[in-house]
């Protein structure tokens, strides 16, 4: 840990980045990160299992893992450490060879609040693969021009192909129709900071969720980790109902794990039918298919007037079309503004714990070793 003396001031309430309060006339949930780590200890010992890591799928996370990210997270959340310099030194390369505003934007806030440095490639048209240059090319680039390497690509096999010739980390920020690993790891801070009592594997009975996924997570890649990462906490999943136009909206991959892991799931093309049961609801509308984007169908659409359940949070990785109506945006049900703010501090624990930089964090930090 820093020393005391090192630290230029005293640790204080982050106001620069912490989440911005909603009007006062406003419901929208802004969940506090507090309770998530202020009597629970962060367990440092598990986040450096991540030190060195590539973060390619929402499959190599353990639950243990996502519940300190999630603690080191709210702990960044409530308290400012930019006067400890935790990725000093450091240059993070973003490559965006796909659209992105808050996966692009919110690494590169996360990296340059802990005093990192970026490489930003926006637009995949500027790099050399308007000429034809591989990814496995361009990865011997990055590993003379970067410590990390942030990458969202259209083809689902562009992981692969990177990954043949990168030496530093990798995170991947969207691969195609395949997975979004670190948009899982924000919907669950959110979720964790709504529900703290989630970090129990022995839920009070009647606590745990019915949980409803409005998508296709076959071709929805922030859908499909999101449903991933959920498997880690089946101990407080009652059922999860997939709702989608779709007969088979998962893939064989995502069957087997759904079945390894013993949660009851359902698949339905009705929401009416089951929308007053879920708790939570985790919805997205966009699905890429290779080279286009499609849309979900208009009957999935939630309002206000929807027969939500008085308690049930709504979930959305955004950019939002007319699924999710904006007159839903000042109730309690919107959780999904808090999930989009959080998400630069769930990154950022993500790369102080990768970079092994755990010993910058200051020594009032709560936590321990083991």
């Amino acid at each position: 840990m820093v020393d005391e003396s090192q630290q230029s001031e005293e640790l204080k309430p982050n106001q620069v980045a912490q989440y911005i309060e909603p009007p006062a006339d406003s419901d929208t949930l802004n969940p506090e990160p507090g309770p998530l780590f202020e009597s629970n200890p962060i367990r440092l010992k598990v986040l450096r299992e991540l030190k060195g890591k590539s973060v390619l799928s929402a499959r190599q996370f353990t639950r243990e893992q996502v519940i300190e990210l999630a603690k080191l997270a709210a702990f960044l959340e409530k308290v400012e450490i930019a006067s400890c310099h935790p990725l000093d030194g450091k240059m993070a390369i973003t490559a965006f060879f796909e659209a992105s505003t808050r996966t692009r934007i919110s690494f590169e806030s996360a990296v340059l609040r802990l005093d990192g440095k970026i490489i930003s490639i926006p637009e995949g048209g500027s790099t050399g693969a308007k000429k034809g240059e591989s990814l496995s090319d361009m990865a011997e680039m990055f590993n003379a021009y970067g410590d990390i390497v942030i990458m969202r690509h259209t083809e689902t096999d562009s992981v692969d192909q990177i990954m043949r010739n990168l030496r530093v980390p990798l995170i991947n920020a969207g691969n195609g129709s395949g997975e979004h690993p670190t948009q899982a790891l924000a919907d669950w801070y959110a979720l964790l900071k709504w529900r703290p009592d989630l970090i129990d594997t022995q839920p009070t009975r009647g606590k745990s969720l019915n949980l409803g996924i409005l998508g296709t997570p076959g071709s929805m890649r922030a859908v499909k980790s999101f449903l991933l990462m959920s498997l880690l906490f089946q101990a407080n999943i009652g059922r999860v109902t997939v709702i989608s136009e779709m007969a088979d909206p998962f893939g064989a991959d995502v069957i087997d794990d759904l079945k390894q892991a013993g949660i009851n799931y359902e698949v339905t093309h009705d929401i009416q039918q089951h929308l007053a049961q879920l708790d939570v609801i985790y919805m997205n509308s966009i699905a890429f298919l290779g080279d286009s984007y499609r849309k979900l169908d208009s009957r999935y659409k939630l309002n206000r007037k929807s027969a939500l359940k008085k308690e049930a949070v709504i979930l959305h990785p955004l950019a939002r079309a007319d699924e999710l109506d904006p007159d839903l945006d000042d109730t309690p049900h919107n959780l999904y503004f808090a999930q989009a703010h959080g998400a630069v501090f769930i990154r950022q624990a993500l790369l102080i714990s990768i970079f092994g930089r755990l010993d910058r964090l200051p020594s009032q930090i709560p936590s321990i070793e083991s």
